[in-house]
């Protein structure tokens, strides 16, 4: 929901990061691979106790991963490759978090699996209906909003990463609002594919 209805506001942000990174001749691949880097980081900080670092480290990444897209834009180098590498590390730094969360907190191992069975589910919807759809926008696919964007998730992660005694309750609030979105993608496709 942030995603779709706050961008026009971080987009300056975005631009000069982009603008940034085309001047020290860098690819929009290239800082897909940095974005991911930085989230594997993150969870590695996590692992040692260093939540804080490793929460504004994990915003650094989701910053990147929105400047790469703008980079590709602003350079006309959109490609098929580099949308199945942004995806791709999005749930790799996603996952790192969940199994060092997972390595962590024990009592919470069953919740870890509900949320990805709930990510799971999401994201399959998302990315058959962007393969299937005719439509297109920004991205170079058809991009479903809903109540569990990349920020909302990147807050729920942030909670999650921070907050010990909450850990169960937040998991599974996490899961329920990407659940919530799983049936308003699937809803949709529902409309837009008939």
């Amino acid at each position: 929901m942030l995603d779709t209805h706050a961008r026009k506001y971080v987009n300056p942000f975005i631009e000069k990061g982009a603008n940034f990174f085309i001047k020290l001749k860098l690819s929009a691949d290239s800082v897909t691979i940095l974005a991911l880097l930085l989230g594997i980081f993150a969870s590695i900080l996590l692992y040692f106790n260093q939540n804080i670092i490793a929460v504004l480290i994990l915003w650094l990444s989701g910053y990147l991963d929105a400047v790469d897209g703008a980079i590709a834009r602003k350079t006309n180098s959109s490609s098929s490759f580099g949308t199945v590498l942004d995806i791709t590390s999005d749930r790799i730094v996603e996952i790192g978090i969940i199994i060092v969360t997972g390595i962590k907190f024990v009592d919470v191992r069953f919740n870890l699996m509900i949320l990805l069975s709930c990510i799971l589910l999401s994201m399959v919807i998302f990315l058959t209906v962007g393969a299937v759809s005719e439509k297109s926008g920004i991205k170079s696919f058809y991009y479903q909003a809903g109540v569990a964007e990349r920020s909302e998730g990147f807050i729920m992660f942030s909670i999650m990463m921070l907050s010990k005694t909450y850990l169960g309750i937040v998991i599974n609030i996490f899961a329920f609002i990407i659940l919530i979105t799983a049936l308003q993608r699937m809803i949709e496709a529902r409309k837009i594919l008939k």
